[in-house]
């Protein structure tokens, strides 16, 4: 029990002190007077005065609180490193076994691992909602138990007790990481840009191996290579990406014995490869309805450099005009076909037949752009099966389909074969088709196949789409003049601009649609793996391996001909390798090595004006178990071997009696016995002096 003495005024405290200053004026006027009777004038006020602040004396019943000391324990991944684990399992059996021997004192045990998404090691998140959850005037202190390396400094509470640091790891500890730098989100195809790659070494370390150190370059699947580097450097990069689509650089230090990890000695970039602008050559013979519904395609993107070469006036038409009035300039056709014919990214012939204008050497350079890794488009029309065919020139060695000389003219509806519904190129173009199916085409070329893959097919089975790959380049075959027909919605029309799109990107060697590819999308940790196969075989499982060198394998589900997918749930973030057969890929959860080893190093430095700001201290648990004592608020609360914390002598009030201190008669009384006895003081000396 506990007493206290309150005030409870009869009137408001500002009335309450405008009467004391007038009280008081009034006894000064009574001293300057002369008056003998002013001191018991001036208790008799005082008197009145305390009865109108109504003095009362105030009783509690209070129950003493414990005081809490809140211990959060790290979790996260760095812990894991070296035997962190253990010794924050021992710093924690030393303080619960320092606070269960104070008095009034509890704890409160907290633990937290990696944040979501990444985020690192959260402790001041999970200390504030520790601190959140108990009474603010009972905190007596907090430990944190970790490693230093935490990524929330900005949320830290505001606390009224020390803060302290039991520091994980070891002084001994070193470790490498490799750090890249400068890293676009995309990249143009055939422009060189720079990464800025950096090997740091922290910590103690050994002399043995400091330096220098093996850094493994590899893009994509490819064979990696390896070059010795300097340790502490920055190393300029040139990288020149190798094709259009994502591109996967992977860069790795070989492990060093005694580093404390090896997650940071691996570094992912991920680049999409784009093409600035994409440019087509278009050789057109004589015109057609078709020929402006090509013209019109190419100018229709933005990013196409379209040149169109085409004959208006054949050397056979004689009408005495000369040739100086029918054009300006000569047309460019030695810059084109041989000096700069390799700046063109994919060459398209649209019914053009063999007439003098280009000479077989042209043909041949075009031949051996093929062969270099060119594309050629052939948009055939009933001049390929002709005399002057363009299959009757150099070209005929790259073509895949030999022409029988027969034109069919009949109304057809195109079909995709049943290596087309597996193909990348026309997979799902049926999907696309109008209500009735697609419109009908009236002419086709026969062909021969001589090689190829026919994905799609006219009247009787004959070939109409046939893609071929020779050496480095590709070759594709459209026996029919008659696909504009989808282009102006005749019969409902079909999907022309999606089956171009997809024929020019497959010339172009888009991984996206290559026939034989294995792809991961991730969404967090969870990846979905897409294989695609013309082949009518079941591709098999797909093998794992982790970051750590765990090795998974998943079974694949076919979802569709020639689309084999499997949803796998990674276990942790990193470089993960997914293999099939001849068929690799590499894939990065999140960064390859993740916020927790970006700094592996045990250290309190992150950490030490908020401790600061505390009195608190950072002790390294290497060094020994510290004692747990008691100061006074405000005071330094650590010191060699110990730490502190502060009583708060916290309460809870069961109950308050309140009594006044003397009964309101008793005031009158002394009031009036007072200004009674100045009265009978100050007349007797009046009587006197008379």
């Amino acid at each position: 029990m506990t007493q206290s003495l309150i005030f409870d005024p009869l009137i408001p405290w500002a009335v309450f002190w405008i009467a004391v200053g007038l009280g008081v004026v009034s006894l000064s006027i009574a001293v300057w007077r002369g008056l003998v009777g002013w001191w018991l004038r001036g208790l008799a006020m005082a008197v009145i005065f305390a009865a109108l602040a109504n003095p009362s004396l105030q009783e509690e019943d209070r129950q003493p609180q414990t005081d809490i000391v809140i211990a959060v324990v790290d979790e996260s991944a760095s812990q894991k490193l070296g035997d962190r684990t253990s010794q924050a399992a021992q710093a924690l059996a030393a303080v619960e076994a320092e606070v269960a021997g104070l008095e009034n004192t509890e704890l409160r045990v907290v633990r937290f691992g990696d944040g979501a998404e990444n985020a690192g090691s959260l402790a001041l998140t999970a200390l504030a909602e520790a601190v959140a959850e108990e009474p603010r005037a009972r905190l007596a202190g907090a430990i944190l138990i970790t490693d230093g390396r935490v990524h929330d400094l900005e949320i830290a509470p505001n606390l009224p007790a020390p803060l302290h640091v039991l520091l994980t790891g070891r002084e001994a500890d070193w470790d490498r990481r490799l750090i890249v730098r400068n890293a676009p989100a995309f990249a143009i195809l055939g422009e060189e840009f720079r990464l800025t790659l950096r090997i740091e070494d922290e910590g103690r370390v050994p002399t043995a191996v400091a330096g220098m150190a093996e850094l493994t370059i590899a893009v994509d699947s490819d064979a990696p290579q390896t070059y010795t580097v300097p340790v502490g450097e920055d190393l300029e990069l040139p990288v020149t990406l190798p094709h259009g689509g994502m591109n996967v650089l992977q860069f790795s230090l070989s492990p060093v014995e005694g580093e404390l990890t090896d997650r940071n000695n691996a570094a992912v970039v991920q680049i999409n490869g784009v093409r600035d602008r994409l440019r087509v050559l278009l050789v057109s013979g004589e015109p057609h309805a078709g020929e402006r519904v090509w013209r019109n395609l190419l100018k229709s993107d933005a990013s196409v450099d379209l040149v169109h070469f085409t004959i208006l006036r054949p050397p056979e038409k004689q009408d005495g005009i000369p040739v100086s009035e029918l054009s300006l300039i000569a047309f460019p056709t030695r810059e084109l076909f041989v000096e700069k014919i390799d700046e063109f990214d994919l060459i398209v012939f649209d019914r053009y037949r063999m007439r003098g204008i280009l000479p077989m050497s042209y043909m041949e350079n075009i031949v051996n752009y093929v062969r270099g890794g060119g594309t050629v488009l052939v948009a055939a029309g009933p001049e390929y099966g002709a005399v002057d065919s363009i299959w009757r020139s150099p070209l005929a060695e790259i073509l895949p389909a030999d022409p029988t000389a027969r034109v069919i003219e009949q109304g057809f509806k195109p079909e995709l074969t049943e290596l087309g519904r597996r193909h990348p190129v026309t997979e799902g173009l049926d999907a696309l088709a109008p209500e009735g199916g697609w419109g009908r085409w009236f002419r086709m070329v026969d062909v021969t196949p001589r090689e190829g893959q026919i994905v799609m097919e006219g009247p009787d089975n004959r070939p109409l789409l046939i893609l071929n790959r020779v050496e480095e380049g590709r070759v594709a075959v459209l026996s029919s003049d008659h696909a504009w027909l989808w282009g102006r919605g005749y019969e409902g029309g079909g999907p022309q601009l999606e089956l171009l799109r997809r024929l020019a990107h497959w010339m172009l060697k888009e991984p996206e649609l290559e026939e034989e590819t294995l792809t991961a999308t991730a969404n967090g940790q969870v990846m979905t793996i897409i294989r695609r196969s013309i082949a009518d075989v079941d591709p098999g499982d797909v093998r794992i391996t982790a970051p750590d060198g765990t090795v998974t394998t998943s079974p694949m589900e076919e979802k569709s001909p020639g689309r084999f997918e499997t949803v796998w749930e990674a276990p942790d973030l990193g470089l993960y390798r997914l293999e099939q057969g001849e068929l690799s890929r590499v894939v990065a959860l999140g960064p390859s090595a993740p916020r927790e080893f970006e700094q592996t190093i045990a250290s309190g430095e992150p950490l030490a004006d908020l401790i600061a700001q505390t009195n608190g201290g950072i002790l390294r648990f290497e060094e020994g178990s510290p004692d747990i004592r008691a100061v006074r608020e405000g005071r330094q609360a650590f010191g060699r071997g110990w730490i502190g914390i502060t009583p708060r002598e916290a309460y809870v009030t069961q109950d308050v009696r309140i009594a006044a201190l003397l009964p309101g008669w008793v005031w009158l009384v002394l009031s009036a016995f007072l200004s009674v006895l100045a009265w009978l003081v100050e007349g007797r000396r009046s009587a006197r002096r008379a």
